[in-house]
């Protein structure tokens, strides 16, 4: 996870334009000294999104919505803090400087001078497919697939030349040397160019970068597979990598669905056409990563658009069960053999591929006419060897209640009772112990960490309440509760500006940290979304838990005192009193007296 130097964050604080942030996304108007808009948080009519000019902050008078623009980016684009700190430097053109989290680590090139190599890369391989004799048959072949040229440009399709050192040539008359050139996965080991004599495709990361290309073959005698990727790089992670998320992202969190499909082709065309809510892996099968992506963005629901033949129902089946796993309801689309979504797209029309997207099979119903083409449910074997194999699969996933209602449509489906496949019939869902990782895993799980994380989340996020959040805790917490000091410096920053009635931005928090540790754990407490309806409940729920934890801790404390054997019976009778005293005085969360003016609009 990345962190940037202080100079580096100040210097973005003062070049941003929040309006310029906001823009792309909200309808702003003037409105005297501000800008008004309809809120992107809540439904509305009468516009009560505000921005002072001059301000850093929004503030919506109608859902209480506040920020800064890397609030804005986290919430309304479900950026990570570390994602929206690198899109505004990039907008804003201010180069971020890592801080040197360990001082022996050799330090490499920089994102910004990978990503200006790539972006440099990209536009000569457009260049040499759109004004070259050598890129003209690629381009015939592209037409020739229904592909035009508004296409070309907006997605910056290209050609990587034949020709050998032409590419060099160019990025050095760019000053874009060779060992930058390897960093970027533009080069080989070999020293020689990385794509030669393919159609490029940039792979964009979610803020619009290129971090990598896709290059498809287009003449049936080129070597090697179909399409090539670029190798892992600082930037370009091929398991991680959702393709077409920087088109699809907005809608994709506004509707809390995505559309998937196989190809990066496929997904283009698709989103060209107005599906831009779609998605596909890169190069390899959809994992578990790209699940997590979905899941940070807030997806409900996922379309499954794949190939029609067989390997694309079994790989309906693995991406399907990822997703539910994660809880993410799923829609398997029926797409006839030999037929993908760029071919139903270019044959029958937007409309016709929307008709067969909504009428996709959910994914149970789907999984047991799939498997039942290889398993014969009409004999007794066949449908125990069905039904156990799909509910099998479903107590492998993660949420208690997906479990127990899909164990029941699995029942209902295939006319077995319930509970021989697992499915208790009373009303409440039984609650399965999900599989733990391996202990030799090597994954650490630190519920201090957690716990501390929870509290200074709803602190952090608590506007417009937060003053009243840090009245509450000046009332309840001291600092010997907490156990990690990056908690306790980030704690003492927040409060602070709350009580004295300063804003506190993201931006300006992560500036005032002191080192990288805390600036990765500041990230961490902002990876994890929060109800904000819910803010009041769960701000008391991590308060009383830390109290808690305290309380606990100082009993543990004095009975290693008692059975040290180091004390005088006097000291010890002591200790015991001080036991059953602390014992008896289980900690509450204390709430600020209200002001006689408040007591007085209650009995109104």
């Amino acid at each position: 996870m990345g962190t940037f130097t202080r100079e580096s964050l100040e210097a973005l604080r003062s070049r941003i334009d929040l309006v310029e942030v906001l823009n792309p996304h909200v309808k702003l108007q003037k409105a005297g000294a501000a800008y008004k808009a309809l809120c992107p948080f809540h439904d509305e009519k009468s516009p009560s999104f505000v921005i002072q000019r001059g301000d850093s902050h929004y503030h919506c008078f109608g859902c209480g919505a506040h920020g800064d623009a890397i609030a804005f980016l986290m919430t309304y684009l479900k950026m990570s803090f570390v994602e929206a700190v690198e899109s505004l430097g990039q907008r804003f053109g201010v180069q971020l400087e890592e801080s040197d989290r360990f001082s022996s680590e050799p330090k490499g090139p920089s994102k910004a001078l990978l990503k200006d190599a790539l972006d440099k890369a990209a536009r000569f391989y457009h260049f040499c497919l759109l004004h070259t004799q050598e890129g003209h048959s690629a381009l015939t072949y592209l037409y020739a697939r229904g592909i035009d040229l508004g296409f070309i440009r907006q997605f910056q399709i290209g050609y990587a030349p034949r020709i050998p050192g032409l590419f060099l040539s160019a990025m050095r008359e760019q000053k874009v040397l060779e060992p930058l050139l390897k960093e970027a996965g533009l080069f080989n080991a070999k020293g020689r160019e990385f794509f030669f004599d393919r159609i490029t495709i940039p792979i964009l990361d979610p803020m619009g970068s290129v971090i990598g290309f896709s290059a498809r073959s287009y003449k049936p005698d080129t070597f090697g597979p179909k399409y090539v990727n670029t190798p892992e790089t600082l930037l370009f992670k091929k398991s991680k990598v959702l393709f077409g998320l920087s088109y699809s992202r907005k809608r994709i969190a506004r509707e809390k669905k995505a559309l998937i499909v196989e190809g990066q082709f496929d997904a283009l065309r698709l989103i060209y056409a107005g599906f831009d809510w779609t998605v596909a892996g890169q190069g390899t099968a959809f994992g578990e990563d790209h699940v997590k992506e979905l899941a940070q963005l807030g997806v409900r629901q996922a379309v499954l658009a794949l190939d029609g033949d067989n390997a694309g129902r079994e790989a309906a089946v693995k991406i399907g069960n990822l997703l539910q796993k994660e809880g993410i309801d799923v829609r398997v689309a029926s797409l006839e053999e030999k037929c993908d979504p760029d071919l139903l797209l270019r044959e029958r029309g937007p409309e016709e591929l929307r008709k067969i997207l909504e009428s996709g099979s959910e994914y149970i119903p789907f999984l047991i006419a799939h498997l039942s083409k290889s398993i014969n449910p009409q004999t007794p074997a066949g449908k125990n060897e069905l039904v156990q194999t799909i509910a099998g699969k479903i107590r492998q996933w993660d949420h208690p209640l997906m479990i127990h209602e899909s164990l029941r449509k699995l029942a209902r489906l295939t006319q077995t009772p319930e509970s021989i496949v697992g499915a208790p019939e009373e009303n409440a869902p039984q609650i399965y112990i999900k599989r733990a990782a391996s202990v030799n895993s090597g994954i650490t799980i630190d519920p201090d960490r957690i716990l501390e994380a929870d509290l200074l989340r709803w602190l952090i996020v608590a506007n417009p309440q937060a003053k009243f959040f840090a009245e509450i805790a000046q009332l309840n917490i001291r600092l010997e509760h907490f156990r990690l000091s990056a908690a306790r410096s980030i704690y003492e920053k927040v409060v602070c500006a709350a009580l004295e009635g300063r804003e506190c931005d993201l931006l300006s928090l992560a500036i005032d940290l002191e080192n990288p540790e805390q600036q990765i754990f500041l990230a961490e407490i902002l990876q994890k979304r929060v109800n904000r309806e819910k803010a009041q409940e769960g701000f008391a729920e991590a308060v009383q838990r830390l109290l808690e934890r305290y309380w606990m801790q100082l009993r543990e404390d004095i009975k290693l005192k008692i059975y040290s054997g180091a004390g005088s019976e006097e000291e010890v009778l002591e200790l015991a009193r001080r036991f059953d005293e602390i014992k008896r005085a289980r900690p509450q969360v204390v709430y600020p007296e209200k002001k006689e003016d408040e007591r007085t609009s209650d009995l109104l």
